[in-house]
């Protein structure tokens, strides 16, 4: 199966009840097409290609729009994450205390690029600014929870708890 057939076997598996009931829900709505899209992302994780299409026709705007809406804002993500988001914090007191080396072995240990998501989509690897937690640097946040005081050794401990759990 070459990508163009894999890519319409996933279009064609997509439901989108969900998608059409928050069209329905703001269709009288102007300038919903934030809350559109937050909603639709809950949803699928993600915003997914014929998604995005679906909700341009519907709502007349090009796909461009939402396009151009979703990568200026930092909540929305056009390709699938992993079950559980890692943030490293790069910030000033993190990077002064190694963030970059805990960074580095984190992306070694689950062999993924920062911005991307493992094979297996367990982990989704990203890059922060600050996670607010300075007193705890260089910290990580694995979806809600924060590890701090972290050291490149330390990090397969953390790696090996999230997939325990």
């Amino acid at each position: 199966m070459d990508m163009t057939q894999k890519e319409s076997a996933q279009n064609t598996a997509l439901d989108f009840t969900r998608v059409e009931q928050v069209l329905e829900k703001y269709k009288n709505a102007r300038g919903a097409l934030i809350p559109i899209l937050q909603s639709v992302q809950g949803h699928y994780g993600y915003l997914p290609e014929p998604v995005v299409d679906r909700i341009a026709e519907r709502l007349g705007i090009s796909v461009h729009e939402i396009v151009g809406t979703a990568t200026f804002y930092a909540q929305f993500h056009l390709k699938p994450r992993g079950q559980h988001i890692i943030k490293v914090c790069c910030g000033t007191a993190c990077h002064v205390k190694g963030a970059k080396k805990v960074l580095q072995k984190i992306s070694e240990t689950l062999e993924v690029s920062t911005g991307m998501t493992t094979k297996d989509n367990v982990f989704t690897l990203e890059e922060v600014a600050c996670l607010g937690a300075c007193s705890l640097a260089p910290v990580i946040m694995v979806d809600e929870d924060i590890h701090g005081k972290l050291a490149p050794d330390t990090v397969n401990t953390v790696i090996k708890e999230i997939k325990g759990a």
